[in-house]
């Protein structure tokens, strides 16, 4: 079992910018100290509550103030892109870092987004992923001349009478024969899973609000189409996302969470304004809710992130595990600095206290389900 990290990031956009920013490099710093594995960055151009732009821009500032904890887009929204950008600034991005680089690709689901680059309505954006990834491969292991011809894109490259000179070659990838390629998930049953399996890229149930009996679908359509591929699914392979938050009592860490003016507040309410407009509002809503349309955010946030001492987010994490199944990587949602040392601490714990005793439990499941 291991622990990575996802950030969007969600910020309240009467936040100064650049101190936010800030915080997030802080606190991918912090994570690479702490032995984080990993870290997702998501890309959102046209809202200030999400403000990194460009998450390759963003993490390049980190390569050379962090050691260890890989460094991936979550995600490069595929669909607002041309196939060729995004294949040239993956392997430049790649080889800067040499080597740390995952990229996670993937629809694009934000409103504005959607709407300002055109790819709502009756656009396809899971086939338009499809398109772009096949592209994108096609042009990290192919040579000139290009002449592809898609249903969204081209990719056309015929004078290579300079080539000699490396005009009209695409850079490559630092990994060979490229880096690894992750897809985020958050619908049930998502076909995003099933091209995950198909292919076995590295599937991300990134949306860390949803109730773990939708969660787990995700894997059960990753496995679908890994079988129609020919392939073994692997659940080491599969990242989970969960809000958590650790302090030395129940009390302190549930009193953070249910602060009315802290970062919790602002992102469930953010994040329940989307999914009533968007009438999904029942992914995030606790068992058994009898009004997901009329709940509150403190009814989410008290149900959704797993919070409390280090035993009480253990216990809750084993318990996330037993109705999602096993995952081999635990991505522990971002949040905004407000207290930045509670929030300090609260990654320490989980790096040092928690991350252990639930590793523990992962493992001696493991084997005994290998003993049976």
């Amino acid at each position: 079992m291991h622990l990575g990290m996802f950030m969007q990031p969600v910020h309240d956009p009467k936040r100064e910018l650049t101190k936010v920013l800030e915080d997030d490099r802080e606190t991918i710093k912090l994570a690479d100290r702490l032995g984080y594995r990993e870290v997702w960055v998501g890309e959102h151009t046209a809202a200030t509550s999400e403000p990194i732009t460009d998450p390759l821009v963003f993490l390049a500032t980190l390569i050379g103030e962090t050691k260890q904890i890989k460094l991936g887009t979550g995600v490069y929204c595929l669909p607002h892109h041309h196939p060729a950008q995004i294949a040239s600034q993956a392997a430049l991005f790649d080889h800067l870092s040499k080597g740390r680089f995952q990229m996670g690709i993937g629809n694009g689901s934000l409103s504005s987004d959607v709407e300002l680059f055109e790819v709502g309505g009756n656009n396809d954006r899971g086939a338009m992923v499809r398109e772009s990834i096949e592209h994108i491969l096609a042009i990290w292991s192919g040579t000139p001349p290009y002449n592809r011809k898609g249903e969204f894109w081209n990719v056309k490259i015929g004078d290579v009478s300079r080539l000699e000179h490396g005009v009209g070659a695409f850079i490559k990838p630092y990994q060979k024969p490229q880096p690894p390629i992750a897809i985020s998930i958050m619908s049930p049953k998502s076909s995003s899973a099933r091209l995950a399996g198909e292919f076995g890229w590295i599937p991300i149930s990134g949306a860390a609000f949803l109730h773990p009996r939708y969660t787990a679908s995700h894997w059960e359509a990753y496995c679908e189409g890994a079988e129609q591929a020919g392939r073994k699914a692997d659940s080491e392979i599969w990242r989970v996302s969960r809000s958590i938050i650790v302090a030395p009592t129940d009390e302190e860490a549930r009193d953070y969470i249910m602060n009315p003016e802290g970062p919790f507040s602002f992102w469930f309410r953010y994040l329940l304004g989307s999914l009533k407009a968007r009438g999904l509002a029942a992914f995030a809503a606790p068992e058994g809710h009898p009004d997901p349309d009329g709940m509150t955010w403190q009814e989410v946030a008290e149900y959704q992130v797993a919070w409390g001492s280090p035993n009480t987010v253990v216990d809750k994490l084993v318990a996330l595990r037993d109705l999602t199944g096993p995952f081999g990587v635990l991505t522990a949602m971002a949040q905004e600095w407000d207290d930045p040392h509670f929030c300090r601490r609260s990654m320490t714990l989980l790096a040092e206290e928690v991350m252990p005793k639930f590793t523990r439990h992962a493992e001696s499941e493991r084997f005994a389900g290998a003993a049976e």
